[in-house]
């Protein structure tokens, strides 16, 4: 069974945490995904989901934490009861400049990930659009992270696909079976929601999100996680999108 969460970043703009977790718990989530910003105080943040009902079942964390702290990354995973572990980005400068790159960079990521995943844990990779440039030898750098090794699995980000360019759907079904979590993310028509950057709640902006559905039940996809990146009302992000994934 599709399990519904909340990427806490959408929320990031309008604290207290505490608030945050209380207005998920009333609209209906049971599920969060966590961000690096977050795990100051892990005891603490343990502490708020538990008291909310709220269970951290994935997480967002750097790519320098994986590699460079497993022990630690697995013992805050433990500590919040994370099953599922996301490097979420590379900054510009650091983002290879071709296939070679590509491929080391997916390596590097495999590498980092065998510790966690003896742990239990589920390793993979969360994708924006320069993902999807392809490189000066005509390679798509996603389809190199993802050939690095069979274990690392994908959270496809919906929304960062189709402002790429590609249709999500086609990608979906490309990598069936290497997606583990998908972000719920919509876009605004044309010219709509300028202050919002352009994203919309689901089922409120141009993603066909019946195409998507159907696709992603053909897949081992075992959590739908809303994402908004600059919402001007949480609240209304957070309702209106858990209505509309439930009417999918």
């Amino acid at each position: 069974m599709t399990r519904i969460s909340y990427q806490l970043y959408c929320s990031r703009n309008f604290p207290p945490l505490e608030d945050t977790l209380r207005m998920l718990a009333k609209a209906g989530y049971q599920e969060v995904e966590g961000y690096g910003a977050l795990f100051a105080d892990a005891v603490g943040l343990r502490g708020m989901l538990d008291a909310h009902v709220l269970r951290m079942t994935s997480s967002h964390i750097s790519m320098d934490m994986i590699a460079g702290d497993p022990d630690g990354t697995i013992a805050l995973a433990e500590d919040l009861g994370i099953k599922k572990i996301f490097a979420p980005f590379l900054a510009p400068d650091d983002r290879p400049g071709d296939s070679a790159g590509w491929r080391a960079f997916g390596q590097r990521l495999a590498e980092a990930a065998k510790p966690l995943q003896a742990a239990g844990l589920v390793v993979g990779w969360h994708n924006h659009a320069f993902e999807f440039d392809a490189t000066p030898q005509g390679d798509v750098p996603l389809d190199l992270i993802v050939a690095a090794d069979d274990s690392l699995m994908l959270e496809l980000d919906l929304g960062w696909v189709r402002v790429a360019g590609h249709d999500p759907v086609a990608w979906i079904e490309k990598y069936a079976g290497r997606i583990t979590t998908v972000h719920i993310k919509d876009i605004a028509p044309d010219g709509q929601a300028a202050d919002e950057d352009g994203w919309a709640d689901v089922g409120h902006g141009i993603m066909d999100w019946s195409a998507i559905h159907t696709a992603l039940q053909a897949t081992g996809v075992t959590h739908y996680v809303a994402e908004h990146d600059n919402p001007s009302d949480h609240e209304r992000f957070a309702t209106r999108s858990m209505a509309a994934m439930h009417s999918f």
